[in-house]
Formats: C-alpha cells, structure tokens, sequence
C-alpha cells in the first residue's frame, strides 16, 4: 500500500480523515516538510464555513440506481466527517481536498429557500420527490446556526411538495412540527442511517455524528410524530460491520422504523485512499480482510462504479449479506413498502397581491 504524508494525529482530533491531499483538478500539490527552521507550532484544524449565494436550488441526476431524479443540497462538505462518504470526491471541485478539507472547509447555501421557491413556481416545473441528505447531511452540526434546511422544508410544506430526507443527525428532531404536518398529509419519508451499535466504532469513523444508541432514539421520536422512517444501514462495512446487520435492524424495528435498506461499502475517486489509511491507522489486523473482500465483490478493484453493481458488489459474499438481510426483513416486518408520496396535492401558494381565484 502506497504510503502518504499524514497530519499529525493531535491536529486532526475529532476527525476521520488522516490526509489533506490536494484535489485531482489542481495543479501542484503541495506537501508539508520540516526544513530545519523554527517554525509557529501547528494548531489544531478548525471548521471554517463560507456563504455561497446559491444561483439554483434543485440538482438534477438520470441514476438508475436511485428512486429520484431531484435533489436540494443546503450545504457543500459535511462536518460529520464520515470517512467512508462517497460525497468526499465533490469538494474536489472546489478547489478543496476531499481529504480533511471535506470536513472543515464547509459552504453554507443561505437563501437557497428562497430559490427553491422560484423554481417551483415555474410554470413548467412538474412535481415528484426531491431527495434531500443524498450528498452531503442537511442536519449536520452548522445547520443549527444557519437553519437552511429548516427554512427548506417550510418551502416545501407550503407547495405542499414530496420530498425523501436522508440523515444522520439528531437536529431532525428540532423539525418535527414541520414534518408531522407533512407526514400527514403523505408528503415526507425520512431514511436515518445506521452504520454501527458499537459507539466506539463509530466515533472513529463517523466522528462527529451523534452516537448510534442516539439516532435509535431520533427514529423512535420520529416514528411517534406519525413520521414514516426508513432504517438505512449503510455503508456495510466488510469485516469490520456486517456482523452487526441483525442486530441494527432489530434495534431499528423496536424504534419504530417502518422499512430498512442497505447499500455496500463504496470508495470511489479519493476516498479509496482515505479509508485504506484510516483502516491501517484504527484497525490494522483487520485491513487485509476488509479490502480482500471488497476487492472479491469488484472484479479484483476496490470499487466498480457500473450502474447496478455499485451499490451492492457481486460474488459469493455479497450474496450472502443480501440473503442475511432479507431473511431478518422478513422475520422483523421491515419488508413494507412505505406508501407513496403524493404529488396530487402539490400547489403554488398565492403571492401578496395576487388575485384570489373565486371559484377555488
């Protein structure tokens, strides 16, 4: 395994990302040495977060391997820091490392509501669920100072439009007024992700993400609000998590999750290098089998990115954790669909000013 300079461990406490290697768009990279001068000591890396004045809210995408062809991003980077996210190769075009920078060098999109709303009161613009938390987590910690995705869904609540949310975070809770009103109506679904029960393991992986024993009781909150929640376990982790695949279920399902869905370890671009240096730093014992097994499910690569394959892998030991996790669907009752959102009810609210219709 090749190897790369690494931040000293003291300067990135709190963090999943061992390295800060410039992004592939960039022309130089730049690596620090210690030439023999006195230099300042080093501090800590810091999360710093700049604006971005969104000029369009509503991404676009033709994946056949996800069920929405619509997204919102409020934020670009996620202090949460996951150090399996396959969003990492995103801060590349910026500018930025998908290494360290990813979680510390953040853009808040203030005033993307605000977008969001002209858009869907384009004359052309046609309903169906807009999939929030896709990228990069909308309830990350700096949502409780921007609140952009509080402001979102009161965008959304007031089109009455579908959306799907994806989460790690805990601050969901602090929108449970605004997606009760939406649940009841059939216009919100809300997937939290599930990765491990072992708080340990999570804390080195997902640094900053509230503890599993937490998000279990997020699902629970949600659940008792009349929220439909999907339990998401993903990324499986080979050799490292999927022995706990059951066990996250059952937890799931005495929280009140209502369905489950599981994707495969994914390390596309640079997070391929990012996770195989976490790996040898927190678990060496294990890294062989870990990539071993990975590398089995992709034809002798690490990552296959062919649509139908890359969420999953092939081979033997993928076929055994899908048949795991249907075998524990079914005996839980996680194997229900969750109804459909509606798009019938969808509506451009009226403006200040604007003619009423009388006969509505």
């Amino acid at each position: 395994m090749e190897e790369r300079p690494q931040i000293q461990a003291d300067r990135r406490r709190g963090r999943a990302a061992t390295t800060n290697a410039s992004g592939r768009y960039e022309r130089h990279a730049r690596v620090a040495v210690d030439d023999g001068w006195w230099q300042e000591p080093e501090q800590a890396i810091r999360t710093d977060v700049r604006l971005e004045a969104p000029r369009s809210a509503i991404t676009r995408n033709s994946s056949p391997d996800v069920p929405f062809d619509r997204s919102v991003n409020p934020y670009r980077g996620c202090e949460h820091g996951c150090i399996y996210c396959f969003a990492r190769p995103s801060h590349a075009w910026l500018g930025l490392s998908p290494g360290l920078d990813f979680e510390t060098q953040l853009v808040a999109r203030p005033g993307i509501a605000a977008v969001l709303a002209r858009e869907l009161s384009r004359k052309s613009y046609k309903p169906a669920t807009i999939a929030i938390g896709t990228n990069t987590d909308p309830y990350q910690p700096i949502e409780g100072r921007f609140r952009a995705m509080r402001e979102v869904l009161e965008v959304l609540r007031e089109f009455r439009h579908p959306v799907g949310i994806v989460t790690k975070g805990t601050l969901i809770e602090r929108d449970i007024d605004i997606l009760s009103d939406m649940a009841r109506d059939g216009l919100v679904h809300v997937g939290v992700s599930v990765t491990t029960l072992d708080p340990r393991l999570a804390r080195r992986m997902e640094p900053r993400v509230p503890a599993p024993a937490r998000r279990l009781a997020t699902i629970r909150a949600l659940s008792e609000a009349g929220v439909p929640v999907r339990a998401m376990l993903g990324p499986v982790i080979p050799g490292l998590s999927d022995s706990e695949m059951e066990r996250i279920m059952e937890a799931s399902a005495a929280a009140g999750a209502k369905a489950a869905s599981w994707i495969m370890l994914r390390l596309p671009r640079e997070v391929a290098d990012l996770f195989q240096d976490w790996l040898v730093e927190h678990y060496p014992d294990r890294a062989n089998r870990v990539l071993g097994h990975l590398r089995d499910m992709h034809d002798g690569k690490l990552y296959v990115s062919d649509w139908g394959r890359r969420m999953r892998g092939e081979g033997p030991y993928a076929e055994m954790l899908d048949m795991r996790f249907r075998v524990a669907l079914k005996r839980l009752g996680l194997n229900k669909h969750l109804p459909d959102l509606r798009t019938d009810l969808f509506r451009v609210p009226p403006k200040a000013g604007d003619q009423l219709d009388l006969f509505a």
